[in-house]
């Protein structure tokens, strides 16, 4: 199973509109520091699944390699909204699975186009793509929000993105599943006030000292945590490491 991480910034990117920060400027400079919308990519037997859709380049990127389904976390804007030109292509129908979620987004349940919306993934239920076995993880946020326990019979990483801590049946159950990776929002740093819907770096910290997966891939991050490790002020424990747009991982 290869893991890709197709974007690991926040809604606002880095960098960040109007933002002169050191990781903005570096970001400009660097097209190495920049980060898009969360997202990610798993390939495993030749066939290639999207974790959620909030790259403005997804139809691109498809017609590189047709993806045999996509996972949405949940319904804002930033996690899907490249199905919104995606769905007007062609050929066969591509399954999208996710949350149950009235409003969605926009009028794509609506206008699916050759999307296969699949909404209302029950929780702790698993559900079979290929060889890969997915278990929908509830999480805090303020949107119906799923993380995901991801298994290819002998790897198991866990998708915990977007959220503010861990519903307690979620990490009971993680904490039993053993995962030998972990993926997980840190958007803010610890200087930011009281987090409400995603992670700041302590809290992230916290739950992976309690998991205890062999590594652990920090996303979902924010121009201000960038600045905020650009001073060594914030050591990573050893086995955690900030992801990077474009980073690729063999699971």
């Amino acid at each position: 199973m290869k893991l890709r991480f197709a974007g690991t910034g926040d809604s606002a990117q880095v960098p960040c509109f109007g933002c002169d920060c050191p990781a903005c400027q570096r970001a400009r400079l660097l097209t190495c520091h920049r980060r898009g919308p969360c997202a990610g990519e798993i390939e495993l037997d030749g066939e290639l699944i999207l974790i959620d859709a909030g790259r403005m380049d997804l139809a691109e990127r498809c017609e590189r390699q047709r993806p045999a389904a996509i996972l949405l976390t949940h319904y804002h804007a930033d996690h899907v909204q490249g199905l919104l030109h995606l769905r007007w292509g062609r050929g066969e129908a591509i399954p999208v699975y996710g949350p149950k979620d009235a409003q969605g987004c926009a009028d794509l349940h609506k206008n699916p186009g050759i999307l296969d919306f699949r909404p209302g993934l029950k929780p702790f239920r698993p559900l079979t793509l290929g060889g890969l076995t997915l278990t929908p993880l509830p999480l805090n946020h303020s949107k119906p929000t799923l993380g995901y326990a991801i298994e290819d019979g002998a790897q198991r990483i866990a998708w915990l993105c977007d959220t503010v801590g861990l519903p307690g049946a979620t990490e009971r159950f993680l904490s039993e599943w053993q995962p030998h990776g972990v993926v997980i929002d840190a958007t803010h740093p610890d200087s930011s006030d009281t987090p409400r819907n995603h992670n700041n770096l302590a809290m992230a910290l916290e739950i992976i000292e309690r998991l205890d997966p062999a590594r652990t891939w920090l996303t979902h991050i924010s121009h201000e945590l960038d600045a905020s490790m650009m001073t060594g002020s914030s050591p990573l424990p050893v086995g955690v490491e900030l992801a990077a747009d474009g980073l690729e991982i063999l699971v």
